[in-house]
């Protein structure tokens, strides 16, 4: 078993997005994993606790029995072809279990007696990676320069920062656009998987002299940035994006509306526009107490109109009113009471045109 290959090359791994097999159960995968990552797991939750339990009342050897009666016949040679499957599409990939140990080497031992194949697995498994990326990260950033980007919602920062190569969405990191209608389909990922990505994204980026990422919160959603990202993007330069309010308008209708809905309908065709009703008003209660009673229940009139339009006209133009109000009287004076506190910070502002070409003089 020994004489199989290992590989301890992290920067190799990470820069060049090789595809990995996680073999840990999936509750140990939920609480975080990296990009590029199945989970293929050697035994599932139930088996893993079992076999804990045996490992703390019997020993090793006991626990060991264990697994491979647990895991055996059907159950082996299920995970076994998903193995095989994964190593035949990606056969420059590798395998990891949690510390590099007994669930990873039987795996890897499994698939060479099925196959032949040499399957290398991760020295020191997801401890020693996670590990790795986190203190790459913590160095990253304290060498690099940013330069961030700011401007009013719904002017066009997330657009603008994929038309640049040297930058970083966070807010796709984080699967969430970083308000109280922020919420996409999917569930946010965990803190410790966003700064893998994070981390990943940082490694990709290394030999950038500066990076350019949006002016974010202390926290996208529900994932926080680290405290050092967040101190250096406080110190860092920024540039203003700007747009006309109906530019902005126009932007988060498409963006709010009329994306979101297709995004909610690919992924539930019946009760697509439900639950994208669901997220406007869940969104707009977020925000309630900040809007006052009174204000409150006017825009959630105006919301209620215009999702009964919506849904059975298919007309969008009655948003329109709901999201001008939205910007102009909540989001708007907002930004102008944060973006006071940071005139000294400010090199540039601009529309996207001016703004790309000053970015990139």
């Amino acid at each position: 078993m020994n004489e199989l290959p290992e590989i301890d090359n992290f920067q190799y791994i990470f820069h060049n997005d090789i595809p990995l097999i996680d073999t840990r159960a999936p509750i140990e995968f939920k609480r975080g994993a990296f990009p590029n990552t199945l989970n293929i797991p050697l035994m599932n939750d139930e088996e893993r606790h079992l076999v804990g339990l045996d490992y703390k009342n019997n020993g090793r050897n006991s626990a060991i029995d264990l697994g491979y009666r647990l895991v055996s016949g059907d159950i082996k040679k299920n995970r076994m072809d998903a193995w095989l499957d994964f190593v035949r599409k990606h056969p420059n990939g590798a395998l990891f279990c949690f510390r590099g140990g007994l669930r990873s080497e039987i795996a890897q031992k499994w698939i060479f007696d099925s196959s032949g194949i040499k399957y290398p697995r991760v020295k020191g498994g997801y401890k020693n990676m996670r590990r790795y990326l986190t203190k790459e990260l913590e160095q990253l950033i304290n060498l690099k320069n940013l330069l961030i980007i700011g401007g009013q919602t719904g002017c066009g920062k997330t657009l603008l920062l994929n038309q640049l190569e040297n930058s970083i969405d966070l807010e796709k990191l984080a699967n969430h656009r970083g308000s109280a209608f922020g919420q996409n389909i999917f569930p946010q990922p965990t803190q410790i998987a966003f700064e893998n990505a994070l981390a990943i994204e940082f490694i990709h980026k290394k030999n950038e002299p500066i990076l350019i990422l949006e002016d974010e919160g202390n926290n996208i959603g529900r994932v926080y940035l680290p405290d050092n990202l967040k101190n250096k993007s406080m110190q860092s330069d920024l540039v203003i994006l700007c747009a006309s309010l109906e530019e902005r308008i126009q932007l988060s209708l498409k963006t709010y509306v009329i994306d979101m809905l297709d995004n909610f309908r690919n992924n539930n065709k019946t009760d697509g526009f439900k639950h994208f009703s669901n997220y406007w008003k869940n969104s707009l209660t977020k925000i309630q107490k900040r809007l006052g009673s009174l204000r409150y229940k006017f825009l959630l009139e105006m919301l209620n109109s215009a999702l009964e339009r919506h849904h059975e006209h298919a007309e969008i133009d009655q948003y329109i009113p709901l999201i001008k109000a939205l910007l102009t009287d909540y989001y708007d004076p907002m930004y102008d009471y944060q973006i006071s506190k940071k005139r000294n910070r400010i090199l540039f502002q601009g529309d996207s045109k001016a703004v790309i070409d000053f970015i990139k003089d």
